[in-house]
């Protein structure tokens, strides 16, 4: 009988500073559209800091995913550790702020090589924590960035 190999293709990790707003809207979708693909890649987020660890995703970000036809309401926030640096394969942070704290963390080139902003061309994706009005617009980009690094990220192999 022939053993059927689990280990995901590729491990992707979300980060943003509380792992509540763009984060988790990041994994949801991300692992919504895998899924539908059939890919075999594992999808998680974290965030640099701790005050929300143990907490479902802000409902502002659940609302705004389930607007798009996401449901991320069953995540649990952490807190980014050395383990999961080291474990995923790529590592996407949504702002400058991340990036520098990740960084931060690691003292190899080879790591540090994992990690990237999620956005094109260097572009923050805005924290709506402090904006109501901007939960849907950021769900909207995260969506539409997630289709293109999976098309990316698909063609490296």
């Amino acid at each position: 009988m022939r053993k059927v190999n689990m280990e995901p293709e590729k491990k992707i990790l979300m980060v943003c500073l509380g792992n509540i707003c763009r984060s988790p809207l990041a994994e949801g979708i991300m692992r919504a559209q895998v899924i539908e693909k059939g890919l075999n890649w594992e999808i998680a987020s974290a965030g640099t800091g701790n005050w929300h660890v143990g907490q479902a995703p802000d409902r502002r970000s659940i609302a705004a995913a389930k607007a798009l036809g996401y449901d991320i309401s069953k995540q649990i926030a952490q807190q980014l550790t050395f383990e999961m640096l080291t474990y995923y394969d790529h590592i996407f942070v949504m702002d400058h702020n991340n990036l520098r704290d990740v960084q931060s963390l690691l003292y190899d080139k080879e790591r540090k090589s994992k990690i990237a902003l999620f956005l094109a061309d260097e572009q923050n994706v805005t924290d709506p924590y402090f904006d109501n009005a901007l939960f849907e617009p950021v769900c909207k980009q995260i969506e539409d960035r997630c289709k293109e690094l999976i098309e990316i990220l698909s063609a490296r192999g």
